[in-house]
Protein backbone atom coordinates (compact mmCIF):
# COMPACT_ATOMS: atom_id res chain seq x y z
CA UNK A 1 0.00 0.00 0.00
CA UNK A 2 1.40 3.38 -1.01
CA UNK A 3 2.23 5.92 1.66
CA UNK A 4 3.51 9.45 2.17
CA UNK A 5 7.11 8.69 1.01
CA UNK A 6 5.80 7.45 -2.36
CA UNK A 7 3.68 10.56 -2.78
CA UNK A 8 6.53 12.89 -1.82
CA UNK A 9 8.76 11.11 -4.36
CA UNK A 10 6.05 11.59 -6.98
CA UNK A 11 5.89 15.32 -6.16
CA UNK A 12 9.64 15.56 -6.82
CA UNK A 13 9.21 13.86 -10.22
CA UNK A 14 6.32 16.16 -11.15
CA UNK A 15 8.14 19.35 -10.20
CA UNK A 16 8.50 21.55 -13.26
CA UNK A 17 6.33 19.28 -15.41
CA UNK A 18 2.90 19.64 -13.77
CA UNK A 19 1.38 22.86 -12.45
CA UNK A 20 1.04 23.41 -8.71
CA UNK A 21 -2.50 24.74 -9.04
CA UNK A 22 -4.03 27.41 -6.75
CA UNK A 23 -6.02 26.44 -3.67
CA UNK A 24 -7.96 29.49 -2.51
CA UNK A 25 -11.11 30.33 -0.59
CA UNK A 26 -14.33 31.15 -2.40
CA UNK A 27 -15.93 33.73 -0.12
CA UNK A 28 -19.20 33.76 -2.05
CA UNK A 29 -19.63 29.99 -2.11
CA UNK A 30 -18.58 29.84 1.55
CA UNK A 31 -21.44 32.17 2.47
CA UNK A 32 -23.91 30.08 0.50
CA UNK A 33 -22.70 26.75 1.88
CA UNK A 34 -22.29 27.77 5.52
CA UNK A 35 -18.66 26.62 5.72
CA UNK A 36 -15.28 27.84 4.52
CA UNK A 37 -14.77 26.44 1.04
CA UNK A 38 -11.30 26.29 -0.49
CA UNK A 39 -11.16 25.35 -4.17
CA UNK A 40 -8.25 23.40 -5.67
CA UNK A 41 -8.24 24.43 -9.33
CA UNK A 42 -7.04 21.27 -11.07
CA UNK A 43 -9.04 22.39 -14.11
CA UNK A 44 -6.18 24.82 -14.72
CA UNK A 45 -3.70 22.04 -15.56
CA UNK A 46 -2.38 22.08 -19.12
CA UNK A 47 -4.68 19.17 -19.99
CA UNK A 48 -7.42 20.69 -17.77
CA UNK A 49 -7.39 17.77 -15.31
CA UNK A 50 -5.54 16.31 -12.32
CA UNK A 51 -5.07 13.11 -14.34
CA UNK A 52 -1.80 14.25 -15.81
CA UNK A 53 -0.20 14.03 -12.35
CA UNK A 54 -0.54 10.25 -12.24
CA UNK A 55 0.31 9.89 -15.92
CA UNK A 56 3.50 11.92 -15.54
CA UNK A 57 4.58 9.96 -12.46
CA UNK A 58 3.95 6.63 -14.18
CA UNK A 59 5.68 7.44 -17.46
CA UNK A 60 8.66 8.99 -15.72
CA UNK A 61 9.39 5.63 -14.06
CA UNK A 62 9.29 3.45 -17.19
CA UNK A 63 12.43 1.52 -18.01
CA UNK A 64 14.29 2.25 -21.24
CA UNK A 65 12.93 -1.01 -22.70
CA UNK A 66 9.35 0.00 -21.79
CA UNK A 67 9.83 3.45 -23.28
CA UNK A 68 10.97 1.84 -26.51
CA UNK A 69 7.77 -0.23 -26.69
CA UNK A 70 5.37 2.64 -26.01
CA UNK A 71 2.19 2.79 -23.94
CA UNK A 72 -1.54 2.12 -24.26
CA UNK A 73 -4.30 3.49 -22.04
CA UNK A 74 -8.07 3.42 -21.85
CA UNK A 75 -10.01 6.46 -20.75
CA UNK A 76 -13.15 8.54 -21.25
CA UNK A 77 -10.90 11.53 -21.79
CA UNK A 78 -8.87 13.07 -18.97
CA UNK A 79 -6.50 10.15 -18.32
CA UNK A 80 -6.19 9.86 -22.09
CA UNK A 81 -5.04 13.46 -22.41
CA UNK A 82 -2.65 13.16 -19.49
CA UNK A 83 -1.00 10.04 -20.92
CA UNK A 84 -0.92 11.44 -24.46
CA UNK A 85 0.58 14.77 -23.42
CA UNK A 86 3.33 13.37 -21.21
CA UNK A 87 4.08 10.59 -23.69
CA UNK A 88 4.55 13.26 -26.35
CA UNK A 89 6.74 15.30 -23.98
CA UNK A 90 8.91 12.23 -23.27
CA UNK A 91 8.99 11.08 -26.90
CA UNK A 92 6.95 7.90 -26.34
CA UNK A 93 4.46 6.22 -28.63
CA UNK A 94 0.93 6.34 -27.16
CA UNK A 95 -2.24 4.48 -28.16
CA UNK A 96 -5.44 5.56 -26.43
CA UNK A 97 -8.65 3.50 -26.40
CA UNK A 98 -11.76 5.58 -25.69
CA UNK A 99 -15.43 4.54 -25.45
CA UNK A 100 -17.56 5.64 -28.38
CA UNK A 101 -19.60 8.03 -26.17
CA UNK A 102 -16.53 10.11 -25.21
CA UNK A 103 -17.16 13.86 -25.81
CA UNK A 104 -15.50 14.97 -29.02
CA UNK A 105 -13.71 17.82 -27.26
CA UNK A 106 -11.74 15.18 -25.31
CA UNK A 107 -11.14 12.98 -28.35
CA UNK A 108 -9.77 15.81 -30.46
CA UNK A 109 -7.64 17.23 -27.67
CA UNK A 110 -6.08 13.80 -27.08
CA UNK A 111 -5.43 13.35 -30.78
CA UNK A 112 -3.81 16.78 -30.77
CA UNK A 113 -1.12 15.45 -28.42
CA UNK A 114 -0.02 13.00 -31.10
CA UNK A 115 -1.66 9.85 -29.73
CA UNK A 116 -3.27 7.17 -31.87
CA UNK A 117 -6.98 7.15 -30.97
CA UNK A 118 -9.07 3.97 -31.01
CA UNK A 119 -12.80 4.40 -30.33
CA UNK A 120 -14.16 1.10 -29.05
CA UNK A 121 -17.09 -0.04 -26.91
CA UNK A 122 -19.89 1.75 -25.12
CA UNK A 123 -18.43 1.47 -21.61
CA UNK A 124 -15.08 1.90 -19.91
CA UNK A 125 -14.97 -1.83 -19.24
CA UNK A 126 -15.31 -2.62 -22.95
CA UNK A 127 -12.61 -0.06 -23.75
CA UNK A 128 -10.39 -1.53 -21.02
CA UNK A 129 -10.68 -5.06 -22.44
CA UNK A 130 -9.78 -3.80 -25.91
CA UNK A 131 -6.81 -1.82 -24.56
CA UNK A 132 -5.46 -4.89 -22.77
CA UNK A 133 -5.80 -6.83 -26.03
CA UNK A 134 -3.83 -4.17 -27.88
CA UNK A 135 -1.17 -4.24 -25.17
CA UNK A 136 -0.65 -7.95 -25.82
CA UNK A 137 -0.80 -7.66 -29.59
CA UNK A 138 1.52 -4.68 -29.96
CA UNK A 139 3.71 -5.26 -26.87
CA UNK A 140 2.68 -1.93 -25.35
CA UNK A 141 2.84 -0.98 -21.64
CA UNK A 142 -0.68 -0.70 -20.25
CA UNK A 143 -1.17 2.48 -18.18
CA UNK A 144 -4.18 1.94 -15.93
CA UNK A 145 -6.27 5.06 -15.22
CA UNK A 146 -6.47 4.47 -11.47
CA UNK A 147 -5.48 1.02 -10.15
CA UNK A 148 -1.72 1.52 -10.32
CA UNK A 149 0.49 2.60 -7.43
CA UNK A 150 2.44 5.11 -9.53
CA UNK A 151 -0.80 6.65 -10.78
CA UNK A 152 -2.26 6.83 -7.26
CA UNK A 153 0.93 8.41 -5.87
CA UNK A 154 0.88 11.03 -8.60
CA UNK A 155 -2.74 11.97 -7.85
CA UNK A 156 -1.91 12.11 -4.14
CA UNK A 157 0.34 15.12 -4.74
CA UNK A 158 -2.87 17.19 -4.89
CA UNK A 159 -3.21 16.76 -1.10
CA UNK A 160 0.38 17.85 -0.45
CA UNK A 161 -0.26 21.11 -2.27
CA UNK A 162 -3.63 21.70 -0.61
CA UNK A 163 -2.32 21.27 2.93
CA UNK A 164 0.75 23.35 2.18
CA UNK A 165 -1.42 26.19 0.86
CA UNK A 166 -4.15 25.89 3.53
CA UNK A 167 -2.82 24.00 6.59
CA UNK A 168 -6.02 24.67 8.54
CA UNK A 169 -8.18 22.44 6.30
CA UNK A 170 -10.12 19.89 8.34
CA UNK A 171 -12.15 18.24 5.55
CA UNK A 172 -11.41 17.24 1.95
CA UNK A 173 -14.20 16.41 -0.49
CA UNK A 174 -13.12 14.43 -3.54
CA UNK A 175 -14.96 12.91 -6.51
CA UNK A 176 -14.63 9.14 -6.84
CA UNK A 177 -14.58 7.06 -10.00
CA UNK A 178 -12.11 4.21 -9.80
CA UNK A 179 -10.60 5.76 -6.68
CA UNK A 180 -7.13 6.81 -7.81
CA UNK A 181 -7.54 10.46 -6.81
CA UNK A 182 -9.22 9.93 -3.46
CA UNK A 183 -6.92 7.01 -2.63
CA UNK A 184 -3.79 9.08 -3.14
CA UNK A 185 -5.22 12.19 -1.50
CA UNK A 186 -6.49 10.28 1.53
CA UNK A 187 -3.20 8.44 2.04
CA UNK A 188 -1.23 11.70 1.95
CA UNK A 189 -3.67 13.84 3.92
CA UNK A 190 -4.29 11.38 6.74
CA UNK A 191 -0.54 10.83 7.12
CA UNK A 192 0.09 14.56 7.38
CA UNK A 193 -3.01 15.36 9.45
CA UNK A 194 -4.58 12.26 11.05
CA UNK A 195 -7.69 14.07 12.31
CA UNK A 196 -8.64 15.41 8.90
CA UNK A 197 -11.84 14.02 7.34
CA UNK A 198 -11.90 12.74 3.77
CA UNK A 199 -15.31 12.45 2.09
CA UNK A 200 -15.79 10.87 -1.33
CA UNK A 201 -18.53 11.75 -3.82
CA UNK A 202 -20.10 9.52 -6.44
CA UNK A 203 -23.13 9.85 -8.68
CA UNK A 204 -26.32 7.92 -8.00
CA UNK A 205 -25.91 6.39 -11.45
CA UNK A 206 -22.41 4.99 -10.82
CA UNK A 207 -22.15 4.09 -7.10
CA UNK A 208 -19.47 1.39 -7.44
CA UNK A 209 -17.15 2.55 -4.62
CA UNK A 210 -20.15 3.54 -2.48
CA UNK A 211 -21.47 -0.02 -2.80
CA UNK A 212 -18.11 -1.54 -1.91
CA UNK A 213 -17.52 0.87 0.97
CA UNK A 214 -20.96 0.45 2.53
CA UNK A 215 -21.72 -3.12 1.47
CA UNK A 216 -24.68 -1.92 -0.59
CA UNK A 217 -25.96 -3.07 -3.97
CA UNK A 218 -27.39 0.04 -5.59
CA UNK A 219 -27.95 -0.45 -9.33
CA UNK A 220 -25.57 0.92 -11.93
CA UNK A 221 -26.81 3.35 -14.57
CA UNK A 222 -25.83 3.78 -18.19
CA UNK A 223 -24.85 7.44 -18.49
CA UNK A 224 -24.14 10.51 -16.39
CA UNK A 225 -23.12 14.11 -16.85
CA UNK A 226 -20.08 13.20 -14.73
CA UNK A 227 -18.64 10.75 -17.26
CA UNK A 228 -15.16 11.19 -15.77
CA UNK A 229 -16.27 9.17 -12.71
CA UNK A 230 -18.58 6.76 -14.55
CA UNK A 231 -16.52 3.71 -13.63
CA UNK A 232 -17.96 0.21 -13.49
CA UNK A 233 -15.87 -1.12 -10.62
CA UNK A 234 -13.31 0.20 -8.13
CA UNK A 235 -9.68 -0.82 -8.26
CA UNK A 236 -8.11 -3.29 -5.82
CA UNK A 237 -5.39 -0.88 -4.68
CA UNK A 238 -7.79 2.05 -4.53
CA UNK A 239 -10.52 0.21 -2.65
CA UNK A 240 -8.03 -0.82 0.02
CA UNK A 241 -6.91 2.81 0.41
CA UNK A 242 -10.50 4.05 0.59
CA UNK A 243 -11.40 1.49 3.25
CA UNK A 244 -8.36 2.45 5.30
CA UNK A 245 -8.35 6.25 5.02
CA UNK A 246 -11.72 7.59 3.80
CA UNK A 247 -14.40 8.56 6.34
CA UNK A 248 -17.49 8.44 4.14
CA UNK A 249 -18.82 8.43 0.59
CA UNK A 250 -21.93 10.37 -0.39
CA UNK A 251 -24.08 10.28 -3.51
CA UNK A 252 -25.30 13.15 -5.67
CA UNK A 253 -27.81 13.22 -8.50
CA UNK A 254 -27.55 14.68 -11.99
CA UNK A 255 -29.41 17.86 -11.05
CA UNK A 256 -27.08 18.45 -8.10
CA UNK A 257 -24.06 18.31 -10.39
CA UNK A 258 -25.65 20.54 -13.01
CA UNK A 259 -26.35 23.21 -10.40
CA UNK A 260 -22.77 23.00 -9.13
CA UNK A 261 -21.40 23.51 -12.67
CA UNK A 262 -23.57 26.61 -13.08
CA UNK A 263 -22.60 27.97 -9.63
CA UNK A 264 -18.90 27.67 -10.38
CA UNK A 265 -19.33 29.27 -13.79
CA UNK A 266 -21.59 32.05 -12.52
CA UNK A 267 -19.88 32.90 -9.23
CA UNK A 268 -16.27 31.78 -9.67
CA UNK A 269 -16.04 32.32 -13.44
CA UNK A 270 -14.41 28.90 -13.75
CA UNK A 271 -15.40 26.09 -16.12
CA UNK A 272 -15.63 22.67 -14.49
CA UNK A 273 -16.87 19.38 -15.95
CA UNK A 274 -19.43 17.17 -14.23
CA UNK A 275 -16.95 15.02 -12.31
CA UNK A 276 -15.05 18.12 -11.19
CA UNK A 277 -18.23 19.76 -9.89
CA UNK A 278 -19.37 16.71 -7.89
CA UNK A 279 -17.60 17.77 -4.65
CA UNK A 280 -19.39 21.14 -4.62
CA UNK A 281 -22.65 19.35 -5.42
CA UNK A 282 -22.18 17.21 -2.30
CA UNK A 283 -21.53 20.21 -0.06
CA UNK A 284 -24.59 22.02 -1.39
CA UNK A 285 -26.75 18.92 -1.03
CA UNK A 286 -25.73 18.17 2.56
CA UNK A 287 -24.83 21.53 4.18
CA UNK A 288 -25.36 20.28 7.73
CA UNK A 289 -22.56 17.72 7.30
CA UNK A 290 -20.01 20.44 6.50
CA UNK A 291 -21.39 23.38 8.52
CA UNK A 292 -18.66 25.47 10.16
CA UNK A 293 -15.82 23.35 8.77
CA UNK A 294 -12.84 24.33 6.63
CA UNK A 295 -13.46 22.29 3.51
CA UNK A 296 -11.15 21.71 0.56
CA UNK A 297 -12.84 20.83 -2.74
CA UNK A 298 -10.89 19.36 -5.65
CA UNK A 299 -12.16 20.77 -8.96
CA UNK A 300 -10.80 17.80 -10.84
CA UNK A 301 -11.21 18.84 -14.46
CA UNK A 302 -12.64 21.32 -16.93
CA UNK A 303 -13.12 19.27 -20.08
CA UNK A 304 -16.81 19.52 -20.90
CA UNK A 305 -18.49 19.28 -24.28
CA UNK A 306 -19.65 22.78 -25.39
CA UNK A 307 -23.10 21.54 -26.42
CA UNK A 308 -23.58 19.82 -23.05
CA UNK A 309 -22.43 22.97 -21.28
CA UNK A 310 -24.97 25.06 -23.20
CA UNK A 311 -27.76 22.69 -22.13
CA UNK A 312 -26.59 22.74 -18.50
CA UNK A 313 -26.53 26.55 -18.44
CA UNK A 314 -30.05 26.78 -19.85
CA UNK A 315 -31.39 24.20 -17.41
CA UNK A 316 -29.67 26.04 -14.58
CA UNK A 317 -31.35 29.28 -15.60
CA UNK A 318 -34.71 27.52 -15.56
CA UNK A 319 -34.09 26.15 -12.05
CA UNK A 320 -33.14 29.61 -10.82
CA UNK A 321 -36.19 31.20 -12.41
CA UNK A 322 -34.04 33.31 -14.71
CA UNK A 323 -35.60 31.61 -17.71
CA UNK A 324 -39.34 30.94 -17.46
CA UNK A 325 -42.10 29.65 -19.72
CA UNK A 326 -45.47 31.35 -19.35
CA UNK A 327 -48.89 30.62 -20.83
CA UNK A 328 -51.13 33.63 -21.44
CA UNK A 329 -54.74 33.32 -22.63
CA UNK A 330 -56.06 36.19 -24.78
CA UNK A 331 -58.58 37.14 -27.45
CA UNK A 332 -57.31 36.24 -30.93
CA UNK A 333 -57.58 39.76 -32.35
CA UNK A 334 -55.08 42.20 -33.91
CA UNK A 335 -52.95 43.99 -31.32
CA UNK A 336 -53.44 41.39 -28.59
CA UNK A 337 -49.85 40.12 -28.76
CA UNK A 338 -48.52 43.68 -28.84
CA UNK A 339 -50.37 44.52 -25.64
CA UNK A 340 -49.05 41.39 -23.90
CA UNK A 341 -45.46 42.09 -24.93
CA UNK A 342 -45.94 45.64 -23.70
CA UNK A 343 -46.86 44.37 -20.24
CA UNK A 344 -43.82 42.06 -20.26
CA UNK A 345 -41.58 44.96 -21.28
CA UNK A 346 -42.96 47.24 -18.58
CA UNK A 347 -42.31 44.51 -16.01
CA UNK A 348 -38.64 44.46 -17.06
CA UNK A 349 -38.52 40.95 -18.57
CA UNK A 350 -37.07 40.02 -21.96
CA UNK A 351 -38.85 37.68 -24.41
CA UNK A 352 -36.83 34.81 -25.90
CA UNK A 353 -39.58 32.90 -27.72
CA UNK A 354 -43.25 33.36 -28.65
CA UNK A 355 -45.63 30.61 -29.77
CA UNK A 356 -49.32 30.96 -30.66
CA UNK A 357 -51.38 27.87 -29.90
CA UNK A 358 -54.76 27.83 -31.65
CA UNK A 359 -55.43 24.16 -32.49
CA UNK A 360 -54.26 22.27 -29.41
CA UNK A 361 -56.29 24.10 -26.78
CA UNK A 362 -59.61 23.83 -24.98
CA UNK A 363 -60.20 27.58 -25.15
CA UNK A 364 -63.06 29.02 -27.16
CA UNK A 365 -62.33 29.28 -30.88
CA UNK A 366 -61.95 33.05 -30.76
CA UNK A 367 -59.25 32.80 -28.10
CA UNK A 368 -55.57 31.86 -28.29
CA UNK A 369 -52.96 30.53 -25.92
CA UNK A 370 -49.68 32.39 -26.18
CA UNK A 371 -46.60 30.68 -24.77
CA UNK A 372 -43.74 32.98 -23.87
CA UNK A 373 -40.20 32.04 -22.89
CA UNK A 374 -38.87 35.02 -20.94
CA UNK A 375 -35.61 36.04 -19.29
CA UNK A 376 -36.10 37.32 -15.75
CA UNK A 377 -34.09 38.25 -12.68
CA UNK A 378 -35.30 35.24 -10.68
CA UNK A 379 -38.32 33.68 -9.00
CA UNK A 380 -39.60 36.91 -7.43
CA UNK A 381 -39.44 38.62 -10.81
CA UNK A 382 -41.41 35.78 -12.46
CA UNK A 383 -44.13 36.20 -9.83
CA UNK A 384 -44.19 39.96 -10.38
CA UNK A 385 -44.55 39.41 -14.11
CA UNK A 386 -47.50 37.05 -13.62
CA UNK A 387 -49.17 39.58 -11.35
CA UNK A 388 -48.67 42.33 -13.95
CA UNK A 389 -50.26 40.18 -16.66
CA UNK A 390 -53.18 39.32 -14.37
CA UNK A 391 -53.67 43.00 -13.49
CA UNK A 392 -53.79 43.76 -17.21
CA UNK A 393 -56.74 41.36 -17.56
CA UNK A 394 -54.99 38.24 -18.82
CA UNK A 395 -55.11 34.72 -17.49
CA UNK A 396 -51.43 33.82 -17.02
CA UNK A 397 -49.47 31.03 -15.37
CA UNK A 398 -46.01 29.52 -15.38
CA UNK A 399 -45.66 26.15 -17.12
Amino acid sequence: MIGLPDIRAAAARLHGHVMATPCVESRTLSEIAGCQLFLKFENLQFTASFKERGACNKLAQLSSEERERGVVAMSAGNHAQGVAYHAQRLGLRAVIVMPRFTPMVKVERTRGFGAEIVLHGDTLEEARSHALGLADQRKLVFVHPYDDEAIIAGQGTVALEMLEAVPQLDTLVVAVGGGGLIGGIAAAARSLKPGLQVVGVQTLRFPNMFNAFKQQSLPQGESTIAEGIAVGRPGQFTQALVERYVDDIVLVDEGDIEQAIVLLLDLEKTLVEGAGAAPLAAVMKEPARFAGRKVGLVLGGGNIDPMLLAAVIQRGMVRAGRLARLRVCARDVPGSLARITGVVSQAGANIDEVHHQRAFTLLAAQNVEIELVVQTRGRAHVQALLEALTAAGYEAKEI
